[in-house]
């Protein structure tokens, strides 16, 4: 290994976050050390892929980004295939049916592992919320719905705790900043990335609530892409009860308002079209 190669780097970072006092971290490169990655693993947690850039929509990444989650979940169902996997590689919406079909063809899939993670939209909506209320974010909850794009994201605001009411002005501005959270962060950034950091607050927030359903915490309820008999659509985001196994329950959507209702068929139109093209992706 040469002194200034990518793997002696990663080595480096990986020695500076392993002190000895913390759990060891190690790190790997590229796909010949991939199954050393991901051997034993209990919890994988797949950010992998190209980010997004000003102009680009998250199916825009499909091309890029449908072949590296494939790759990574052949990885997983060859190595560790009882982990439950966070995917958070974009687009969620199509990834994640993408990442079912290849624990399928290998004969490990259980729906329980496999959680698209959505938490950044709720991140944002309580954010956003809190900000119109005059309260801090971390006092508000807010459930979010459907999926991880644009129109998908149905944030439920008549079931927001604390109980509160907007008018008609708010909800549609709220629905809207929700939406388009991430387009926003992205034209912010003009070219310089997307919304890595909040992506990573948010990946950390949802990994650590797997990792205490995993210990046997009781309670943990948090919102994910995951299949589902909610809808008529085999996979949809809403609250999952979490547990040792992965998503051990998926709630229901509880009462919507008119709003809501048609937010959600609209939300379902686009999102069965982002399925059928991950599942077409691994059929051709």
């Amino acid at each position: 290994m040469q002194p200034d190669s990518a793997a002696h780097r990663i080595a480096r970072v990986a020695a500076h976050l392993s002190p000895s006092s913390l759990p060891q971290v190690r790190g790997f490169l590229g796909p010949k050390q991939l199954e050393a990655a991901l051997t034993g693993m209990d919890l994988v947690i797949i950010p992998a892929g190209l980010p997004r850039k000003p102009g680009m929509t998250r199916d825009d990444l499909f091309n890029k980004n449908a072949g590296i989650v494939r790759s990574l979940c052949e990885g997983v169902a060859k190595c560790c295939p009882n982990a439950i996997v966070n995917l958070i590689s974009n687009p969620v919406n199509s990834t994640v049916p993408i990442a079912a079909e290849v624990f399928k063809k290998a004969g490990t899939y259980d729906p329980k592992r496999l959680l698209g993670v959505t938490t950044l939209d709720v991140a944002r909506a309580n954010t956003f919320v809190a900000e119109v209320l005059g309260v801090d974010p971390k006092d508000v909850s807010v459930p979010v719905v459907g999926g991880h794009a644009g129109v998908t994201i149905l944030p439920l605001l008549s079931q927001v705790s604390p109980p509160c009411s907007f008018t008609p002005e708010e909800i549609g501005y709220l629905t809207k900043r929700i939406q388009n959270g991430g387009t926003e962060v992205v034209e912010a950034k003009a070219g310089a990335g997307s919304a890595t950091l909040s992506m990573a607050f948010a990946a950390a927030k949802f990994a650590d609530a797997c990792l205490r359903a995993m210990r046997g915490d009781a309670g943990i309820v948090e919102c994910s892409y995951v299949e589902s008999a909610v809808t008529e659509l085999p996979f949809f985001a809403t609250k999952v009860r979490l547990g040792r196994g992965g998503a051990e329950e998926v709630l229901p959507l509880g009462p919507l308002n008119d709003f809501e209702r048609a937010g959600l068929e609209m939300a379902k139109k686009e999102l069965m079209e982002s399925i059928q093209k991950g599942i077409d992706f691994m059929n051709k």
